[in-house]
Parts: structure tokens; sequence; C-alpha cells
């Protein structure tokens, strides 16, 4: 079932639009009829894109508008809203989906844990804060998709930036979705979009073809678009490796680090390997 959101004519904005997942939702959003801002970095890169999205929109490429932001930049974030609004007259759906991860050491550079707090983690506060407002007061419904990670839950040893950028964006997009429910009048509702292994530039790591473990890009949106139909708040993705009753182990174990007292991050830690693994392996 289709999310009442998606309604021919609606207007869907997509950070990080020009690759990956944000370019899969762009086009799965232009072949709903919906028109399209797609935002990205590289004039080039996201010219590209918008052709390939509007070859698959309804009216072609009238439906699609692409805009060069960095979402680390409130004044970027605040110039592509007035452009949609120029253009399409406002915002119906909004997937804050632009992140880096160009790997972190817990004692590295402030300007590396800096970069990618400001993209991951402001880009879609800033991004909320810009848009949210004009598209409560359109009164039509809508979402907001933030694009998070397993890592900002489970939080694994050696990315400790990326890490703590998509947990505090599991907690500002719950934090955003309780504000939402509870302002009177209001049909905007949000969603955290949490992917398993995608195989996109920013996991391929050198890589050409695609792991047989990781789902594509489209796999991905397709599943997200099934569970926003569903009305799920948390879009937990499994992929050709970890299915679902496997993420829920592992996120069980580590909420339990809390209530049982176990050290931080005791999945990795040597004493509770053996423990860790019985649990997994255990019948339900």
């Amino acid at each position: 079932m289709t999310h009442f959101a998606f309604t021919p004519g609606s207007v869907a904005v997509v950070t990080g639009g020009a690759a990956g997942i944000g370019l899969a939702a762009a086009k799965r959003f232009a072949q709903l009829g919906l028109r399209v801002c797609i935002a990205d970095l590289g004039e080039d890169h996201l010219m590209r894109a918008a052709q390939e999205i509007g070859s698959l929109a309804v009216r072609g490429g009238n439906d699609v508008m692409a805009v060069e932001t960095d979402v680390s930049r409130a004044e970027d974030l605040r110039r592509l809203e007035a452009a949609v609004r120029d253009r399409f007259g406002g915002t119906d759906i909004l997937m804050n989906n632009a992140g880096i991860q160009p790997g972190s050491a817990m004692f590295g550079a402030a300007a590396n844990w800096e970069r990618v707090l400001d993209v991951n983690l402001w880009g879609v506060i800033r991004g909320t804060q810009t848009f949210v407002p004009g598209m409560i007061a359109r009164g039509r419904p809508g979402l907001v998709i933030n694009t998070g990670s397993k890592q900002g839950i489970t939080t694994p040893p050696g990315d400790p930036a990326y890490n703590v950028s998509k947990a505090g964006l599991k907690a500002f997009t719950e934090a955003l979705q309780h504000e939402l429910r509870n302002t009177p009048g209001c049909q905007i509702r949000a969603h955290l979009l949490i992917p398993g292994f995608v195989f996109t530039a920013l996991t391929a790591k050198g890589r050409i073809g695609k792991p047989a473990a990781a789902w594509t890009p489209e796999q991905t949106v397709d599943f997200m678009l099934e569970r926003l139909g569903a009305n799920d708040f948390y879009i937990l993705c499994p992929d050709n490796d970890v299915p679902r009753s496997l993420d829920e182990r592992r996120i069980l174990w580590a909420a339990g680090d809390i209530v049982e007292n176990r050290p931080a991050l005791s999945r990795w830690h040597p004493d509770y390997k053996q423990a860790f693994e019985a649990y997994i392996q255990k019948d339900d």
C-alpha cells in the first residue's frame, strides 16, 4: 500500500539526491507522479541525475529540478527551500538523506569530526527547521524521512564520528515525530530510515561490483516505500546477509549493556564474546 502522502503532483525534496539511496528514492518518487527536487554537490553530477529522473517523471523535466546545496550551510538550505517554493509552490516530502563517512578516529583531527557532524546531523536539523514549518503551514499530508544508520543504534567501534552523528540523528527524529504528532492540525509525519548493507559510492570502498551480501539502493527504497505504507516509524532494512531477526538481537544486546551494567560495547569485549554468540544463536 502506498503512503497517502505520495499523491501525484506533490513535491519531494531529496538531499544527497544525485547518487545512491537518494537518487533511487528520487526516481521512485518521480515514477509515482511527484514533482522532485534533488540537492547535492557538483553541478555536472546533479545535471546527470536530473536527466535520469526526468526520463521517468510523468511530465518529464518539467517535474524535476536540481539545486547545488551544501547541507552543512544554513544559507544553502534556505536558498534551496525558497527555490522549491518558487518553482513548485512548496514541499510535501522532505528526505534528509545527504551524508558522508570519510572515517574517523577518537583522537583524530577536529576538522574531520566537525565536517561529519555538520553534514550528517546538523544538515538534518537545519534542513528540518528550514522546511518543516512551511510544510505544516501548507496543511497537506507530508513526510520527513531521515536516513539514519544501524551504526547509530549499536555504535560499533571503528568510526566514532559517524556513530555519534547517526545516534544523534535517531534521537532527533524521535523527538521530531513526537513534536509533529502533538502539533494541532499537523499532517506531517517523521520516519527514520535505517538501511542495511547497501552498495553505494559511500560503502563501495574501492569495490567495483556489488557484494553478494549487499542490497541495491533500489531494493532499499522499495522496502522503504512498503514500510511507509505500513506507517512504520523505524524502517529497519535487512540485506542479503543480515535478516531482521539478527538485527533485533544485536539491538537488544546493545540496550542490555545498560540494563545489565555490562562494559561499554560488550559485544566486542573479549570477556563477553562467548555470551554474545550464545545469545545470538539461542532460540526465541
